[in-house]
């Protein structure tokens, strides 16, 4: 049976239900002051690099090639030099720029790795060479023509 309140007509349920329409309208306004502002907002520029063409090519180029294997190949001029481990490569490298002419900071170090070799190997010997005072250490970037 229903329950009667004290005139003898029956009570209303209370509804436990969100209204959602004044969310809507909140919305609705969001959307269209945004939709107003975004074209008079202006644009970021991102300036990139670019990159340039060296004024003289350097007379001796060393090449550190990371292997999977802990090893690394040292390449002179692009002649393979000598195969090594890590913890050669820092005093082999200044061995080898200490003998360029023009002291050992004109001569560019240059790393290069197969898509294959976990990028912390090429990390770890970046930091190898910075740590033994290298200063002119590169990245080795491919273009495939197509």
């Amino acid at each position: 049976m229903a329950e009667l309140n004290a005139r003898g007509g029956r009570r209303r349920r209370t509804r436990n239900e969100m209204n959602m329409v004044p969310f809507i309208d909140v919305m609705l306004v969001l959307l269209i002051i945004f939709m107003v502002s975004a074209p008079l907002m202006p644009t970021g520029v991102v300036d990139l690099p670019s990159m340039g063409k060296a004024r003289q090519a350097p007379e001796k180029v060393i090449e550190v090639v990371v292997q999977e294997d802990e090893r690394v190949r040292l390449r002179v001029n692009s002649q393979d030099a000598d195969t090594l481990a890590v913890d050669e490569l820092a005093e082999r490298v200044k061995a080898l720029q200490g003998d360029a002419e023009g002291g050992a900071s004109a001569v560019p170090v240059i790393i290069s790795a197969r898509k294959d070799v976990r990028y912390e190997e090429v990390v770890r010997i970046m930091d190898v060479l910075q740590k033994a005072g290298v200063a002119r250490v590169g990245l080795s970037v491919r273009t495939t023509g197509g």
